[in-house]
């Protein structure tokens, strides 16, 4: 079986610390507010431009539960166009440091 590489230049970094989401790309760390009882992503189940399905811990469930995160309202109110800013974007991996 053959392991396909995803090019780093077009992945994207989901993350979250402090009660606030993190999403790096092509050198611009955007943060916004994460759901209050958020512990930690786990994974990204689906990513179709600009909209995020992932798994999440949240403190209230012992189980991973599954959330929802449309970025483009978010590009749109720091004035980044979400189009050229999406485009690149083939991947989107969860990564804590």
């Amino acid at each position: 079986m053959e392991k396909t590489l995803i090019d780093k230049a077009h992945e994207a970094i989901l993350s979250s610390k402090d009660g606030f989401t993190a999403f790096s790309f092509g050198g611009y760390h955007i943060r916004f507010k994460a759901p209050y009882s958020l512990e930690r992503y786990i994974s990204v189940v689906t990513w179709d431009d600009g909209y995020l399905v992932v798994l999440a811990k949240y403190s209230h469930n012992t189980e991973p539960e599954e959330e929802y995160i449309d970025l483009k309202p978010i590009l749109k109110g720091l004035y980044i166009d979400s189009a050229s800013f999406l485009k690149p974007i083939k991947n989107v991996r969860v990564a804590y440091a």
